[in-house]
């Protein structure tokens, strides 16, 4: 039986820092389902097809990795993809209690779904989506940050 863990979020837009979980991840499971999740209340500054096609792209060389998007439930997709596992990123303390307040309702929609905290490299642990989107939108330079698809992609967007 083959380990499927389901990494869910926005992705808006894919970081280093989403990409060094996927690594992690993909040295845990057998299989890693990236969720793109297309009910935001974030107000995303791309719509699910570019975000899912942005992930797809950086994340090409990982052979255990998929890109796909839902719009249910995260536990009713997990049990769809046949994961038994939900992998969350944490990067610092401040992210614990929201994702612990995550985990909990997820256990008890579905308590044969786990969820297991995976830290990105010390270097990735300020990055988030929303603060590489308003360097973006001041025309910073966020190369250090994405990859060069996602920075080309963003360049002109109105984040």
């Amino acid at each position: 039986m083959s380990k499927i863990a389901i990494y869910p979020g926005t992705f808006d837009p894919i970081t280093h820092g989403h990409r060094d979980i996927v690594l992690r991840a993909s040295q845990l499971f057998d299989r890693v389902i990236i969720a793109v999740s297309e009910h935001t209340h974030k107000n995303p500054a791309f719509d699910i097809n570019e975000r899912i096609a942005l992930a797809t792209e950086v994340l090409t060389e990982f052979d255990r990795a998929e890109v796909k998007g839902f719009s249910n439930l995260l536990v009713d997709f997990a049990r769809e993809q046949k994961a038994n596992t939900i992998i969350r990123g944490l990067r610092a303390v401040s992210d614990l209690e929201y994702e612990f307040q995550l985990a909990s309702m997820n256990r008890k929609l579905s308590p044969n779904i786990e969820t297991i905290f995976l830290m990105p490299d010390e270097q990735y642990t300020y990055l988030s989506s929303s603060i590489v989107r308003q360097v973006a939108s001041l025309k910073g330079d966020i190369s250090d940050f994405v990859h060069p698809s996602v920075a080309k992609a963003l360049t002109g967007k109105h984040c």
